[in-house]
């Protein structure tokens, strides 16, 4: 949208048009779904004179009026499902990941939170027709995680058919045994995953502002961010505020980082998948005594919660642990040199 637009509003000249638009506010519906306290520090402006912009960007843009719910399912229906190529794991899902939905995977070290993070990288960018949603991903790893390697094992470790599909898709002349034209498929897949490394807590934050900005220049482009994916959310946090003094604080930049990236699923139709850490339960005499860090804020926000357990091998137990409109289930993957497969 182009910056003049945004200069109709109460109380924006062109100088803060200019500041909201460096910020990332680059349309109505970013504005709208802001709060004043926020555009407050972005533009330099007074509380009420943001919470007049807000509004008035609300009654252009058509945002935070009630609907009915035919709306609602019609609007619903946008809603892309994103395959874990797994057919067991993809009906509990009720066909995969939700875009415009926070989706959290946890479990102990090595029970295979990055192995599905790279993973839905690889899928997200399959043809629709595959299970994917022909869009690229964005890659925020806090704990040095992301590996290009394993990207590489996940495209070559693809079903044949597929693997031609996407070809085909992406107009790469060869097959899956042509080794030039695989070499060729992997840098392509590669090239549409863009990862940052978040140093602290603070950088992980900005880094979520930035991917709203790439978000923002992809969304008209052939290649829309279609994930979003922080591995893992929680690490920082944990590490940077110990004790009970340091909660409170803890827990309320960890809310503003999690609809911070709301507003990009939102926003955008996109989906988020986050990697969370545990804690045991000294408490616990029944029962797995497993339970995921980040207290009530991760889990009311979190839209599906999803719990990876280890089994013998490299068998894996992942089980849906809360969804709106999903029975809780369990089903079974094996992480394998070739990627997430089914039993």
């Amino acid at each position: 949208m182009p910056e003049d637009d945004l200069e109709s509003l109460p109380g924006v000249g062109p100088a803060t048009a200019d500041k909201l638009v460096e910020n990332g506010y680059e349309s109505y519906q970013s504005i709208a779904v802001a709060s004043p306290g926020e555009l407050s520090n972005r533009a330099d402006i007074g509380n009420s004179t943001a919470s007049d912009i807000i509004n008035a960007a609300r009654k252009t843009a058509d945002i935070g009026g009630f609907e009915t719910g035919a709306t609602v399912l019609e609007r619903r229906e946008q809603i892309g499902k994103l395959s874990w190529q797994i057919p067991e794991i993809d009906e509990m899902l009720g066909g995969g990941i939700e875009t415009q939905s926070i989706t959290e995977v946890y479990g102990e070290f090595g029970a295979g939170k990055s192995q599905v993070t790279h993973q839905m990288a690889v899928n997200v960018q399959l043809p629709p027709e595959q299970g994917g949603l022909r869009g690229s991903c964005i890659f925020i790893d806090s704990e040095d995680t992301f590996r290009p390697e394993r990207i590489d094992d996940m495209v070559r470790g693809l079903e044949d058919d597929v693997i031609q599909a996407t070809m085909d898709d992406r107009e790469i002349d060869g097959s899956p045994g042509d080794e030039a034209a695989m070499e060729e498929l992997v840098n392509a897949f590669l090239d549409q995953i863009h990862v940052a490394k978040a140093f602290n807590s603070n950088h992980q934050i900005l880094l979520v502002e930035k991917a709203k900005e790439i978000a923002g220049k992809q969304e008209e482009t052939e290649w829309p961010v279609r994930m979003v994916c922080v591995d893992s959310l929680t690490a920082h946090f944990r590490a940077e505020y110990v004790g009970r003094g340091q909660l409170a604080e803890r827990q309320q930049k960890l809310n503003k980082h999690l609809h911070d990236l709301m507003r990009i699923g939102d926003l955008y139709n996109t989906s988020i998948l986050v990697t969370n850490q545990v804690a045991s339960n000294p408490d616990s005499y029944f029962g797995d005594p497993t339970q995921p860090i980040g207290g009530n804020i991760l889990g009311h926000t979190s839209t599906f919660r999803m719990y990876l357990r280890k089994s013998k091998g490299n068998k894996r137990i992942v089980r849906l642990v809360d969804a709106p409109n999903l029975a809780d289930g369990e089903g079974i993957m094996r992480v394998k040199g070739e990627g997430l497969k089914p039993e």
